[in-house]
């Protein structure tokens, strides 16, 4: 890479997307500067110390700016999942505005931007149906700012993105593992064009090089037109499964729907509304100008059964690259913990368990690192499935959320209801909670050479909890005595499955 090579700038690097398009343009000579809002996330990624890491967000006006200076490809790769507490249309409006502000003044030559595919009121018109679920109708209205810019932009617009780790994909895995018989609502007749994340990435790659007039969107889709209820079964048919049976049930409303995403697959609410939403139209592209400038991969594009027998293959082989895991969890703290001694004026509650073990150091970080997920917790199943299943209920993530690697954990990883917020290799780890609790809460745990001479280690584990007003009080004593069982066979446990591995036995 020479220092003449265009610079592209990528937000959303974090998410799905995101994380994965950044090596690409690597690989394909570009520079690369990132926008994230916490760079601490990309302590980990194999990709950070080859980009620039510019510390900002797109609802700040100032360090956008900044972050545009010099750059020639601007990807805009950011959308609001929140929940229906949050004005999101406004927020996306408003960030989308000071895009289109900030790449106009610093001479960007190219803005891509990836959208969804929506219907069309009168078909070749462009304009979508008046009653457009509002997440879409969010992502119609940034493309319009975006390509209303000065800067010529290029909107695509994908329907459902099929890879390991893509919350459609993730969505219809998990609904039809569970379920061997489906009462579905009815748009799961309506007719669906999937594309592959890995074509979705070459149309990004690409488009930095389209021609400088053209300023429009781009459908894109992969070359099966099938309906959801073929896509589950096609999904099965990989998975080695038998085919569902599915039954189109009119009373299913997109809210009911959601709800019962949330309950049967790891998606949260908030991230299963508004995909939902967006299949009660059928979802297939309305043109197909895009060849006109971007030829077909080599190979052309993957067909949908592939895409998933690759998925399910990078799932085996431990290999998923980015998740929806990684996307915060709408009304999910996501303050880092406070490092005042004083704790920084809050009320704080502690539940901290110590254990000294024969097993090396090493032995019991291996132990530790692999917490949860398939692992689990080391500690009364029972109570753990039933916390996951509460925060289910009330539209959190639950704990099937699991994990995306077996064996490895990075900063900014999902673990089932909790986050990765803190991890030094070796030593320390700190988890953040994403369940739905009244205050914020913490999971440490810690792997030390004993001091004493005597050889082994010592295994440090400390709850930390912040309640929010008499609620969180209430909450915290009344799990208490549950604190008890819980935390001290998790400790017991954790340091007799390290001691096993040490000695060669099965944990």
């Amino acid at each position: 890479m020479t220092d003449d090579a265009r610079l592209a700038l990528v937000t959303g690097a974090t998410g799905y997307i995101g994380g994965r398009l950044v090596p690409r343009l690597l690989e394909a000579g570009f520079r690369v500067r990132v926008l994230v809002r916490t760079p601490l996330k990309l302590d980990d990624v194999p990709w950070a110390g080859d980009v620039d890491v510019v510390e900002g967000d797109l609802g700040d006006p100032e360090s956008l700016a900044a972050a545009c200076e010099g750059v020639d490809v601007f990807y805009y790769l950011v959308h609001s999942m929140g929940g229906a507490k949050h004005d999101f249309e406004t927020v996306e409006r408003e960030s989308a505005e000071n895009v289109a502000k900030a790449v106009a003044a610093a001479g960007v030559k190219r803005v891509v931007y990836l959208g969804g595919l929506h219907p069309e009121a009168h078909p070749g018109s462009g304009e979508p149906v008046d009653d457009l679920s509002p997440h879409l109708r969010s992502r119609v209205e940034v493309g319009r700012i975006l390509m209303a810019s000065g800067v010529p932009t290029a909107a695509l617009q994908a329907g459902v993105v099929i890879g390991s780790g893509s919350t459609s994909f993730e969505m219809i895995r998990h609904l039809t593992d569970v379920l061997p018989y489906m009462p579905a609502p009815k748009w799961v007749r309506n007719r669906i064009q999937p594309i592959a994340v890995r074509d979705v990435l070459y149309y990004l790659v690409h488009s930095a090089d389209l021609p400088a007039e053209l300023n429009r969107t781009f459908d894109i889709g992969g070359p099966d037109v099938l309906r959801y209820g073929q896509m589950m079964n096609g999904y099965a048919l990989e998975a080695g499964l038998k085919q569902r049976a599915i039954a189109a049930l009119p009373v299913l409303t997109p809210w009911l729907a959601s709800q019962w995403v949330n309950l049967v697959t790891p998606i949260p609410r908030a991230l299963a509304m508004p995909i939902i939403a967006s299949l009660q139209f059928d979802c297939v592209t309305h043109e197909h100008d895009i060849r006109r400038f971007i030829p077909d991969p080599e190979g052309g594009l993957t067909p949908y059964r592939r895409a998933v027998r690759l998925a399910l293959q990078r799932m085996k082989a431990g290999e998923v690259e980015t998740s929806w895991q990684d996307a915060l969890v709408d009304g999910a703290v996501s303050d880092p913990l406070p490092s005042d001694p004083d704790w920084a004026g809050h009320t704080v509650y502690l539940d901290e368990k110590e254990r000294r073990t024969k097993a090396t150091r090493a032995d019991l970080w291996t132990v530790i690192e692999g917490i949860g997920g398939e692992n689990g917790w080391y500690s009364f199943p029972l109570a753990w499935a039933v916390r996951g299943w509460m925060d289910k209920v009330v539209g959190g993530v639950g704990l099937r959320r699991g994990r995306r690697n077996a064996t490895r954990l990075n900063t900014g990883d999902a673990l089932d209801f909790w986050r990765v917020e803190q991890i030094d290799r070796g030593e320390f780890l700190r988890l953040r909670a994403e369940m739905k609790v009244p205050g914020r809460a913490w999971l440490e745990m810690r792997a030390r050479d004993a001091d004493d001479g005597g050889g082994g280690s010592v295994y440090e584990q400390r709850a930390i909890f912040f309640p929010r007003g008499l609620g969180g009080r209430l909450y915290w004593f009344a799990i208490l005595p549950f604190h008890g069982v819980i935390f001290n066979g998790m400790a017991n446990r954790i340091t007799e499955t390290a001691l096993a591995a040490a000695a060669g036995e099965a944990a």
